[in-house]
Formats: C-alpha cells, sequence, structure tokens
C-alpha cells in the first residue's frame, strides 16, 4: 500500500526505470510507511508484468510466490525481535522472543553472511534480486561493515532497498554506496484528512506519534489510549516522595499482560518520559507543547517550577538512558534513577 503522503516518491521510484541504482535508501521518521514502499517497489521489480501505475500486477508467477511468502529472489533482512513478533502478532513489539530467550534486537553478522550466500545463487525466475534491510542503522560495526563488502561489489541483478529513521546511524561508507530518498512528513492537508478519521483519542496518540498518521494507528491498536491515560495520570502529580513508590508500580506495569500484549516495554517508557520532558523544555523557552497537547495546563505548571538548565540536563540524562533501555542491568533500578532525575528537573534540586 501506498500512503496518499508517499505517492510523489512512489511516482519518481518508478520513473526511474533502467537507470536504477543498485542500492537506495530510504529515510524519514518511524510511523511514514517506509518499509510499505520498499515492499511495493521489491514487487514491482520482480513482477513479469507491472501495472500502468506501477504496482505488481499480483498475478504472474513471481507475484504468486512473493504473495505466498516463498520468493526465492527477495530477502528481508530484519532483526529477530522483529521477525518473530511479527510471525506472532503482525505488530512491532518490544521483548519478542526466540528459542525461550529474548529474540535481538539487532542485524547480526551471521544474516549478512547468509545474504551473501543466498546473492551468490543466480536468480531463480531471472537476474533480479531485491534485498530488504530494515532497519538498516540496527547493525553494529562489524555486520555493517559486512553489508559494506556486498554494496562495493554487488551481485550482478541485486538491488539493495535499505530503510533507516536514524542515518545518521549508519557508517558514511555505506550511506554513499546508497542513492538517499527523503522521506517528509504528511502535509497538513494529509493530516487532516486522517484526523476525520479519528476521535479526540487519535488525535492524542498522533501528537505523541510526532504527527506520524502511522505511528498514531500502530499505537492506537495496541491499545495505547489506555497506555496514554496511565502514563500522564502517574507522571503529571508525581512528586519527589513519590518516585521510588511510583518505580514499583510502573515495574510491575511494563510485566502485565496489557503492556506485553501492547509491546509496550521500557524503551517505549523512556521515549515517553523524554517527550515529556522535551515538552517541558519547550514551554520553558517560550514555545509550545508538541506531544502531550491535552496536558498543557499540567505542563505548564510544571515548568514554572523548573529551570531550563534542569529540564535541558534531565533530556540529555533520558537520551543516555535510552541507549541502555532496551537491556538494563536491573528494571527496578532503571526506573528509579530515571523517575528521581526526573523528579530533580522539576523541583530545580541537584543529585
Amino acid at each position: 500500500m501506498i500512503h496518499p503522503w508517499l505517492q510523489p516518491t512512489w511516482t519518481r521510484l518508478v520513473e526511474l526505470g533502467g537507470r536504477l541504482p543498485h542500492a537506495l535508501l530510504f529515510v524519514g521518521p518511524s510511523g511514514l510507511g517506509k518499509r510499505e514502499l520498499a515492499e511495493a517497489f521489491a514487487a514491482r521489480l520482480l513482477c513479469d508484468a507491472p501495472r500502468p501505475d506501477g504496482h505488481a500486477c499480483e498475478q504472474c508467477e513471481p507475484c504468486q510466490w512473493r504473495l505466498g511468502g516463498n520468493h526465492p529472489d527477495l530477502q528481508r533482512v530484519v532483526p529477530a525481535a522483529d521477525a518473530v513478533t511479527s510471525e506472532a502478532s503482525g505488530e512491532e513489539g518490544s521483548g519478542a522472543k526466540e528459542g525461550g530467550k529474548a529474540a535481538s534486537s539487532q542485524i547480526v553478522i551471521e544474516q549478512i553472511r547468509a545474504l551473501q550466500s543466498s546473492l551468490a545463487v543466480t536468480g531463480h525466475h531471472s537476474a533480479r534480486r531485491v534485498a530488504i534491510i530494515d532497519p538498516a542503522e540496527a547493525m553494529n560495526s562489524f555486520t555493517a561493515n559486512a553489508l559494506l563488502k556486498l554494496l562495493e561489489e554487488p551481485p550482478a541483478g541485486c538491488t539493495f532497498l535499505l530503510v533507516s529513521s536514524s542515518p545518521r546511524r549508519l557508517l558514511p561508507t555505506i550511506r554513499s554506496r546508497c542513492q538517499q530518498w527523503s522521506f517528509g512528513r504528511p502535509d497538513a492537508a494529509e493530516l487532516a484528512r486522517w484526523r476525520s478519521r479519528t476521535g479526540a483519542a487519535g488525535e492524542a496518540l498522533l501528537a505523541l506519534g510526532g504527527g506520524m498518521p502511522l505511528a498514531a494507528e500502530r499505537l492506537a491498536a495496541a491499545g495505547g489510549e489506555a497506555l496514554l491515560a496511565r502514563f500522564v495520570r502517574d507522571i503529571g502529580p508525581l512528586r519527589a516522595a513519590d518516585a521510588l513508590r511510583l518505580a514499583g508500580q510502573w515495574e510491575q506495569w511494563l510485566k502485565s499482560k496489557e503492556a506485553i500484549a501492547a509491546g509496550f516495554g521500557m524503551p517505549e517508557l523512556v521515549d515517553w518520559m523524554q517527550r515529556w520532558v522535551s515538552d517541558l523544555a519547550a514551554l520553558r523557552l517560550g514555545g509550545r507543547v508538541r506531544f502531550f497537547p491535552a496536558q498543557d495546563g499540567v505542563l505548564s505548571a510544571l515548568a514554572t517550577r523548573s529551570s531550563i538548565a534542569a529540564v535541558s540536563r534531565c533530556y540529555n540524562d533520558f537520551a543516555q538512558l535510552r541507549r541502555v533501555s532496551r537491556h538494563p542491568l536491573n528494571a527496578r533500578l532503571f526506573l528509579e534513577d530515571m523517575l528521581l532525575r526526573y523528579a530533580r528537573a522539576i523541583t530545580g534540586t541537584r543529585p
């Protein structure tokens, strides 16, 4: 499916024709539909008779292979955690299990080696082969260098489609070997049409998702309205004396069936905390609330008690916490530390 705000990009891709480079890098904020566009373009490249609008015909033998999930010339390289969760529910989330242990959130070097072996074989239907790598930034330096070798000497007939929401985390040498396609945010008219199909809850989730409709839809489907209601109910009136108590409650919350089913884990919670503090910082600097507009009054009251320096320091602290939020050594201590840092920021005290 090509979403309306991506239609101009799709048209330009189709017009490439025989000028298609061996590697394309799709970049833009999460929740825009980059992966859907990559899948649609891969389908077009492998189709025997694409339609006039550029989409795959869905009728030819290669299309039937792809629709059946067994096209030998289409390779998808994704983190094991994403693959496990997609197989289980069709939704992205955290805490996916593979073989009784937490599945990796990284693309590992063995996956790139397997891709290399697969691409060493001649195409089963034609010379054309396609590899989708998403998210491309989910590689450590060893994995990235293995992919770089493939991009430097691509097998004949192979097209690489890399998808990234954080292109700066990619090796500069990988970026330089791809033709980059930047995806912009939906314009006001597109967002207005999306809002017309949702209520107040949809509006709140859209704001929390940074104005990305697909991010809001995924959050809504995962029970985001209830999660958001609890979050603002807990964090709004928080006092320093209650930080440790709330840490214990949130530890149990993250273990609850509702949170697990929604894929709402520590990384998502830390992200919401950082966005909450971002709104606080915006108000202190004379700006306006972006992520939590319905809590403008609460945030404004908190902002009057906080200094710009304290809020900025807290925001930077949370940026560091996000880097280790997927695998905290001790979840309870991690939550206590995060909430105490926040409590100090809104009361103006230093650690």
